[in-house]
């Protein structure tokens, strides 16, 4: 795939499937700015791809704006592709423009993860209403939603529930007809296709990225 003279915003970018998605787009030729609460992550996984990294706080609305409008649209004025929610409205102007959400296989449901599993469920109506919503801009809106995959957080998850981590990804991978867990990098081809032309008349679509049905 090709992503040439375009750029990508990946928020969350500093770690496990975003850092691996920031590679696979640098890989196929696109800027890449990659934002992270904090900004160490952020340049550990910008500087070798040679992106832009960022810190910033998604949840402030006044840090989002400086990060799109003035750190991204002033620094990539020939970028005509953004990933990100908070690029909607640069991506409207433009009238183009890709965005994908990262859900999981949670939003089916999940014992004792119901906060988890409305707010990822939640991201795959927002990504079918904004499909609607934007189509007419040209705008591809669709979600991601990873089944078990080797990251921080299924460590984390294993240490609070008292299991070792190797015992842990062994049960897992048992449960999924591919009989193996899955890498950031499996997620990261998933996002990059739906980012690609390839994918242009594909929105408000959930892709289940499990291993199995």
């Amino acid at each position: 795939m090709n992503f040439k003279d375009r750029v990508v915003l990946i928020t969350g970018g500093g770690r496990g499937i975003g850092a691996a998605s920031a590679e696979r787009f640098a890989q196929d030729g696109a800027q890449v700015v990659v934002s992270d609460m904090d900004l160490e992550p952020a340049e550990e996984v910008a500087k070798p791809i040679r992106g832009l990294a960022l810190a910033c706080d998604v949840t402030d609305r006044e840090e989002v704006d400086a990060m799109v409008w003035d750190s991204v649209i002033d620094t990539h004025l020939k970028g005509t592709f953004l990933c990100a929610r908070a690029a909607q409205k640069p991506m409207v102007q433009r009238r183009y423009g890709k965005m994908i959400f990262l859900s999981s296989t949670s939003a089916l449901g999940n014992r004792g993860q119901t906060n988890y599993s409305t707010a990822k469920a939640g991201l795959q109506g927002m990504a079918r209403t904004l499909a609607i919503e934007l189509g007419a801009f040209n705008i591809n809106v669709n979600a991601v939603a990873p089944g078990f995959v080797e990251t921080r957080m299924t460590r984390a998850t294993a240490e609070r529930m008292g299991i070792d981590f190797e015992a842990f990804k062994v049960g897992a991978a048992s449960q999924i007809p591919l009989g193996r867990i899955g890498q950031p990098e499996d997620i990261a081809n998933v996002i990059a296709f739906l980012c690609s032309d390839d994918a242009s008349f594909v929105s408000g679509q959930t892709i289940y990225v499990r291993g199995g049905p």
